[in-house]
């Protein structure tokens, strides 16, 4: 995880390599490693103002110069309107790396060495950014100016004739952007903070004119603080909503250090015991998923957790939350997450569904998804196979009871139980309920009405798991298994013999769908598979075949005429490819699970599995991507970090290695 200078002075290696800190709160600070802004969601405090949700973005940047042997440093850049990039502060950055989830720049100032640090406070809205001079023959005196905003974090600011109120403050500045804006603060531990109140006009966010939005920026300059360090001085800078009255840079440090420590000691319980080979790739999973378990209140003023689904623009998906549960919170020894996720999602459960989604701005649950219920059950069955925790088993039985009701008798969006095959239909014109859930405008790409595959293998797993759980607690189990036995039959008809693979979609308004996605692998990497085992082997076969890719599987085999290999353009372009090729990460891990499952080959497994760690380094340094391009070199597209891709890849790797007697 540490880069030189023919990574940090390479402009465009270092534009496309992004760091990423967050609090615990949904709120995070990004940028590039060469310091210039390419996404509108860059900035130093994005703040969720309404845990998790609410973000805005308040403090973009701090442009920092060094004044040394009476010479001056620029240590930031700048891309404008006109493409011109200036200053190129990024070449002196002697290198960056990750100390735990902290980004650390060493930048070269003639014989001085100077250290900057970023990271945020758990569970509290401050970044703190920390100079320290590690090596000097004189004084070295920094100028920093403070680029401020007030915005959702989806949106641009345009200037135009907005006028701040910038209150000076000893060591620092209060800042209130409007009437009844929430306040925030820029404070030193030391220094001079001399207010300002200029607009910088026209910052060019280069991958937002990638992405096909409007890509420039105006941001408010509302102050420069000016500090004199000696050779092992340093100095720290705090971004807040809170009013800070004393700053302890080193000891925020640490306390950051020690979260880190705690979570990463977990791995070392006698109960997972996880050999040495094992540790260091797990660690740095581990780290990299705690940066998406987050606080969610609740109805009841009871704090719940949920998680990210992913950086920078995602909130929390009861889909993408629910997979990566158990790769999220089970593997890395937090199984109280993991009852918190579960209990904080049970209470918003309705007409037996689970939400799809929370808007940003805190608006009511979202509940267009026919899957992630389902991923429920899997995901309350995991903690309860960790912790054989009856107690909570018995509490969310009720709820897990009423859900099949309302599956059997019919709930939103014609989801309903067929009576015919025991099999779930789902789905209605305009509206996309699957996890291939791209729309544009009206039009929905994916749309997969009728029985999709991977619906009727997880309600198949769904059936037999409610029939152990209601074994356990001694409550008839005869009704679920006898319908886990008729939707066994039933699944039978999704295998279509003259390709030697499942259809994607039966029953569908025009009629079965044979397009090789990878929806049919859940069928084999899920805990009970409703096909033969040479069925099997054929899925895992023909998805190894035309689908599977360094870093996971493509969303729609190449030959099929839909099929677009690159993911690009404007949103409609974009959403247009999303499931129609491109490559998704989270995918791997079932692959490799499935491979496995089937051939128990386990060397064979866990190479599929090495590749992705590469992505560490290219996208989200120290996390991995969402999605990739499905053609060669396949690279890395959309969130920089996605909670499912790093759960589902640390689990299987988990799963798959922990056996391994070598270790």
């Amino acid at each position: 995880m540490k880069f030189g200078r023919d990574i940090c002075c390479d402009l465009d290696q270092a534009l496309r390599r992004e760091w990423l800190v967050t609090n615990g709160l949904g709120s995070f600070a990004s940028g590039t490693i060469s310091g210039i802004l390419t996404r509108r969601y860059h900035g130093l405090l994005v703040a969720a103002l309404n845990p998790p949700a609410e973000r805005y973005l308040l403090v973009s940047k701090l442009d920092d110069t060094v004044l040394y042997h009476e010479r001056e440093y620029k240590l930031f850049s700048n891309n404008w309107s006109d493409n011109t990039v200036d200053p190129l502060g990024y070449i002196n950055i002697e290198s960056f790396q990750l100390e735990g989830n902290i980004p650390l720049w060493r930048y070269a100032i003639a014989d001085a060495i100077l250290e900057k640090r970023i990271w945020m406070k758990q569970n509290e809205n401050t970044t703190y950014i920390n100079y320290s001079l590690k090596h000097a023959s004189s004084d070295l005196t920094l100028k920093i100016k403070a680029l401020v905003n007030y915005r959702d974090y989806h949106s641009l600011t345009k200037a135009s004739n907005w006028q701040m109120d910038i209150v000076p403050l000893k060591y620092g500045t209060k800042i209130i952007a409007f009437e009844n804006a929430t306040p925030f603060y820029i404070k030193s531990d030391r220094g001079k903070f001399e207010s300002a109140h200029n607009w910088y006009y026209g910052f060019n966010l280069s991958v937002e004119a990638l992405r096909g939005l409007d890509h420039l920026e105006d941001i408010l300059h509302a102050g420069e603080l000016t500090c004199t360090l000696s050779s092992n001085d340093s100095l720290t800078i705090a971004l807040s909503t809170e009013d800070l009255e004393h700053i302890d840079g080193q000891t925020e440090l640490e306390k950051r250090r020690s979260y880190e420590s705690e979570i990463l000691n977990k791995l070392s319980s006698p109960k997972l015991k996880y050999r040495k080979p094992l540790r260091e790739k797990i660690g740095r999973l581990t780290l990299a998923i705690d940066q998406f378990v987050v606080k969610r209140q609740q109805p009841s003023v009871i704090e719940g957790n949920t998680a990210i689904a992913g950086y920078h623009w995602f909130g929390d998906w009861g889909r993408d939350t629910m997979i990566s549960l158990p790769g999220l919170a089970l593997c890395t020894g937090r199984p109280e997450i993991a009852k918190s996720i579960l209990l904080t999602f049970a209470k918003y459960v309705d007409r037996g569904m689970l939400p799809n989604r929370f808007p940003d701005e805190g608006q009511k649950p979202e509940y267009n998804t026919v899957d992630a219920t389902l991923w429920f059950f899997l995901a309350v069955n995991s903690y309860y196979q960790d912790t054989k925790d009856k107690e909570f088993l018995r509490k969310i039985f009720p709820i897990l009871k009423d859900i099949i009701e309302w599956h059997l008798k019919g709930t939103r969006y014609n989801i309903k139980v067929d009576a015919e095959d025991s099999l779930i239909y789902a789905g209605q014109e305009g509206v996309q309920l699957t996890w291939m859930d791209a729309k544009v405008g009206d039009w929905v790409v994916t749309p997969r009405i009728g029985k999709c595959v991977e619906i009727n293998a997880l309600w198949y797993n769904t059936l037999l798991i409610m029939t152990d759980f209601a074994k356990i607690l001694k409550k008839s189990h005869v009704a679920y298994k006898s319908y886990a036995d008729k939707t066994f039959i039933g699944f039978k008809r999704f295998w279509n013999n003259d390709l030697g693979y499942c259809y994607d979609v039966i029953d569908g308004p025009d009629g079965p769908d044979s397009s090789l996605r990878p929806n049919q692998l859940f069928t084999v990497s899920l805990p009970i598979s409703p096909l033969t085992r040479k069925q099997q082997i054929m899925v895992v076969e023909i998805c190894s075949r035309e689908l599977l890719t360094s870093y996971g599987l493509r969303s729609l085999a190449p030959e099929n005429a839909d099929y677009k290999g690159i993911y690009r353009g404007n949103p409609s372009e974009r959403d247009g490819a999303y499931h129609q090729g491109t490559v998704w990460g989270w995918l791997l891990g079932h692959f490799a699970l499935a491979h496995f499952k089937v051939y128990k080959d386990q060397v064979k497994a866990v190479e599929f599995l090495e590749p992705i760690f590469q992505n560490l380094n290219t996208h989200g340094i120290g996390s991995l991507s969402e999605i990739f391009d499905g053609d060669a070199p396949h690279n890395p597209k959309g969130c920089i970090a996605q909670a499912w891709t790093v759960a589902e890849t640390l689990r299987a790797y988990i799963d798959i290695s922990k056996s391994d007697k070598s270790g």
